[in-house]
């Protein structure tokens, strides 16, 4: 992880600079996770000593009972470990997406809109060229309606492979990548909120936008207190589940109801630091140096270090920060896992060179950079938004190939539109994943080639 910045120190604290590097050295060790899971996955797949079973596994019932209540229940039924991983789980993702892109409006790159143009038009363009590409080559088949799935750009993957390139990357282009990718995140969000909702539940809904009704006051009058959040948020994620409205959709919205500001702000925080450390201290050298247990007092004092710590971090940075690991290292993984088994003794060799699969390919590989490039590329030519320092049009043409690598959210929004279970769907998708895999692994391995060969060949050191 310490290569993937190490020369963005907490002195740029507060910068866009600082947010940037510290979303940047989460997603890496997360992004080794994902690539194991997803190894995991294809040989499960393909192996026939576990290949019914790992098919299998994931139809098994989850059900967490109250009562006569079935928490994970969806339209009357249980839900299978499958939906429970897509439905409940990826909404913890999405909930994780939402508090992110909440602080980069807030404070990060998508606070100055000159600043967030150039990778705003960029992450435009790479949604829509490869949809475009996709609907040429689909047009008239039975897989059109998968055109969405080659726009999303994965954030793990891609920091991941820019990693290992240490800090021959220019700081810009790792901001520059880490925006886009941001804003590709929220354009998948769209697309799941207007095009992947079944028939509307108006009565869930009405109940559903209630509680955000009541998580917005919550944020007005000042309530900190996340449990208040969470808890609530829960109940919107269930309403919403029997809503019609994908439930994932509900992690997003609760996020931007979750407080960004903090009950103290660092000036009262010092000042209250202060007071208790000067109590602490106000015992005599020797019983400082001899005492192992604390006093009454001594104990009541660092309590109230304690809380103000706690007080001065946000909800929203303190519940970013917490699941950052939790979705890094454990969701997404399984995710990928459940998702990625391509069961390649299925295929046929036509769906290989072929069909949705090619399409996918094209889409991500040259869709992507043709997209992205061919925006950012008209918005400096137009003067609207400057060049990323330390950047040149090979580096930002290399990257444009990079964000190539769709996964995540391609496999989710794949599920999504092939998931009804048919024979034909699950065939489709069968080979939409095999699509989503090579075209990510040969857009990852091109971008890294390129930016290999085109970044400076010696460290970029830090500006004095």
């Amino acid at each position: 992880m310490s290569g993937i910045d190490n020369h963005i120190t907490k002195e740029d604290s507060g910068s866009v600079f600082y947010a940037a590097a510290q979303t940047l050295q989460r997603y890496v060790s997360g992004g080794n996770m994902l690539f194991i899971a997803t190894v995991l996955a294809l040989v499960a797949a393909n192996l026939p000593v576990v290949r019914d079973f790992y098919a299998g596994f994931w139809e098994q019932s989850v059900r967490l009972q109250v009562g006569e209540f079935n928490v994970f229940s969806h339209s009357g039924r249980p839900m299978t470990l499958l939906e429970f991983i897509n439905d409940a789980l990826m909404a913890v993702f999405f909930f994780s997406i939402g508090l992110e892109i909440k602080r980069e409006i807030l404070v990060g790159e998508l606070a100055s809109f000159r600043q967030a143009l150039l990778p705003i038009m960029g992450a435009i363009g790479g949604m829509a060229v490869p949809v475009v590409i996709f609907l040429l080559l689909s047009y008239g088949s039975d897989y059109a309606d998968g055109a969405a799935i080659p726009m999303a750009t994965d954030i793990a993957f891609s920091l991941g492979v820019l990693a290992l390139l240490g800090s021959r990357v220019p700081v810009a282009l790792k901001i520059f990548l880490t925006t886009l990718a941001v804003v590709d995140d929220i354009g998948g969000i769209v697309v799941i909120a207007v095009f992947y909702s079944n028939h509307i539940e108006l009565t869930y809904l009405l109940y559903a936008f209630g509680g955000f009704a009541l998580m917005l006051l919550g944020s007005t009058f000042g309530i900190r207190t996340k449990a208040f959040y969470l808890t609530i948020g829960a109940a919107v994620w269930f309403l919403f589940l029997n809503s019609g409205v994908h439930p994932t959709i509900a992690g997003v919205l609760v996020a931007f109801c979750v407080p960004a500001k903090p009950v103290y702000a660092p000036k009262m925080y010092i000042k209250k630091m202060r007071s208790a450390i000067g109590r602490f201290n106000s015992e005599n050298d020797e019983m400082l140096t001899r005492r192992t247990i604390l006093t009454n007092d001594q104990m009541d004092w660092l309590k109230q270090v304690e809380s103000a710590s706690d007080k001065v971090i946000s909800p929203l940075q303190d519940l970013e920060d917490s699941l950052h690991p939790i979705v890094n290292m454990l969701i997404v993984p399984l995710f990928a896992f459940a998702n990625t088994g391509i069961f390649l003794l299925d295929l046929e060799a036509s769906s290989i060179v072929g069909g949705i699969s090619l399409a996918i390919i094209l889409s991500l590989v040259i869709g992507k950079s043709v997209g992205i490039l061919g925006m950012a590329w008209l918005t400096v030519k137009l003067h609207l938004a400057p060049m990323p320092d330390g950047c040149n049009w090979k580096m930002m043409a290399s990257t444009a190939v990079l964000c190539g690598i769709g996964f995540t959210v391609s496999l989710f929004i794949a599920g999504l539109t092939f998931g009804s279970g048919s024979p034909s769907d699950i065939e489709l998708l069968n080979e939409a994943k095999l699509g989503i895999v090579a075209g990510s692994l040969l857009a990852g391995l091109c971008g890294f080639l390129l930016l290999h060969h085109f970044l400076p060949k010696r460290a970029i050191k830090p500006a004095d």
